[in-house]
């Protein structure tokens, strides 16, 4: 059974999930050019599409996610773009000293959130059954 109390923590904790998708997508968009350098830097290809598409999955899934809207395909986007960024934007192994230990820890955020993605997934799943067992 969901109580009133658990619902609001499953609240607060996807808002702060949601929180950065929002600022990353809103600062992509004030910086689109940048950003559009930024991903050729990093050998994504057809920055021009992909882009736009980045923005709109950060905020619309920030939004939706907050929401609580198809709970389980937000958090499953959400969670293959956080670890498709991880392996992208964040490789570790292949940073120099300087830039090594920050993109360990940014790949480490991405994966832990991938993990909590999961944990809203599961969870979103589970008060299926119990709704559908009612």
């Amino acid at each position: 059974m969901t109580t009133t109390s658990s619902r609001g923590w499953t609240l607060a904790a996807r808002v702060l999930m949601a929180a950065i998708f929002l600022v990353a997508g809103v600062r992509k968009l004030m910086t689109y050019g940048a950003t559009l350098g930024y991903f050729a830097k990093l050998g994504i290809p057809f920055g021009d599409v992909v882009l736009p598409l980045t923005i709109a999955l950060e905020i619309g899934g920030g939004l939706l996610l907050i929401a609580g809207w198809r709970l389980q395909w937000v958090a499953s986007a959400l969670a293959l773009f956080t670890l498709a960024t991880a392996f992208t934007a964040h490789a570790f192994w292949s940073a120099d000293a300087a830039q090594f230990s920050g993109q360990l820890n940014n790949f480490l955020k991405n994966v832990a959130m991938a993990g909590g993605f999961l944990l809203l997934i599961v969870q979103a799943t589970d008060g299926k059954r119990t709704t559908a067992g009612r």
